[in-house]
């Protein structure tokens, strides 16, 4: 076998407009089948990029024998039970952030995916895949920035449609879910390392119940990260890294476009260099990482424990809101 056929949970829109097109370019993965709970709209979704086959509800792509792994991009409230639906019919297993919408559910997945040792489950954080962040981390790691100190995120867009996903409670809604889950990833990535304790700050939409700007401060002992995230604010995201001798701003650290190089800029002493990197899909480099975990029988490169990890310094933001001190 040289490439993993994936089957599609739904026709959300980051799967059929960005995810699906990138993997369809990977080396190692091709996107067999589709499901939608509405026919129709799988067949519609189907036609253009050219999936073989297009399914009417998400239990006939599991029974599907010629699917080796699924995306799912369902919403949050559903990425638990789906997924551990695909494990239990014997597919691998992509599933988009935020892994859950509680620290308890997805550890409930963690668990399921204890049961089934011999198939691959990760949570896809695309970003991390992208060579701007490979680069950063290395920076960091050689200590071209001196002692890492501290970590700034600021990641915002503005959606107050009561109608969208993303602004419904009942169904993981939110801004710490959506993009906050971004901000707490990449300090962990950077550092290393868990923080030891977090303050949060977050303000809810009076009508839609969900947290429209959230603030944080993560304490890794060496050092801090500091963020805000928003679903109310006009859109903009950047990534400060700061040193004892230099510091790494990246750009467009998140939606890092796939049609143009992206940049970074790295400050050692007086000196910035701005250093442009090869136009690369975020996507693509996933799939592609994550199909050959599946093909050589290695393990992931972002193992499903660190989502649990991730979910865990969400809900300790959340409750240090609710309770006004450290947790």
């Amino acid at each position: 076998m040289s490439k993993i056929r994936f089957g599609v949970l739904s026709t959300a829109h980051i799967g059929t407009s960005i995810v699906i097109p990138a993997m369809q370019q990977s080396a190692y993965c091709e996107v067999t089948a589709i499901a939608s709970r509405d026919l129709a709209r799988a067949q519609s979704e189907a036609q253009q990029p050219g999936i073989p086959r297009a399914y009417g509800s998400y239990e006939e792509l599991l029974a599907d024998p010629q699917i080796d792994a699924i995306y799912n991009p369902l919403p949050n409230h559903l990425h638990v039970p789906w997924s551990i639906k695909a494990l239990e019919a014997g597919k691998h297993v992509l599933c988009e952030k935020p892994i859950a919408p509680t620290l308890a559910e997805a550890q409930k997945l963690v668990d399921a995916a204890k049961q089934h040792p011999t198939l691959k489950i990760m949570e896809a954080f695309m970003y991390r895949f992208h060579p701007q962040w490979q680069l950063a981390r290395q920076l960091v790691r050689d200590g071209k920035i001196g002692a890492l100190r501290t970590v700034q995120s600021f990641f915002s867009y503005y959606n107050d449609d009561p109608r969208n996903i993303r602004n419904i409670a009942e169904v993981g809604g939110g801004g710490m879910l959506d993009i906050g889950c971004y901000n707490i990833s990449v300090a962990r990535f950077i550092f290393g390392a868990e923080p030891q304790r977090v303050s949060g700050l977050i303000e809810y939409d009076p009508q839609l119940k969900t947290d429209r700007i959230a603030s944080g401060i993560l304490d890794f002992g060496q050092g801090t990260s500091t963020f805000t995230c928003s679903t109310q604010l006009t859109p903009y995201q950047r990534v400060n890294i700061f040193g004892t001798e230099g510091r790494i701003e990246i750009e467009i650290p998140f939606n890092a476009p796939a049609n143009r190089p992206c940049k970074i800029w790295y400050q050692h002493g007086d000196e910035i260099e701005e250093i442009l990197l090869d136009t690369c899909n975020q996507y693509t480099l996933q799939g592609d990482m994550f199909a050959q975990a599946i093909l050589h029988n290695t393990a992931v490169p972002t193992p499903i424990e660190d989502a649990v990890a991730n979910m865990q310094v969400i809900d300790a933001v959340i409750r240090s809101s609710k309770s006004g001190g450290w947790v």
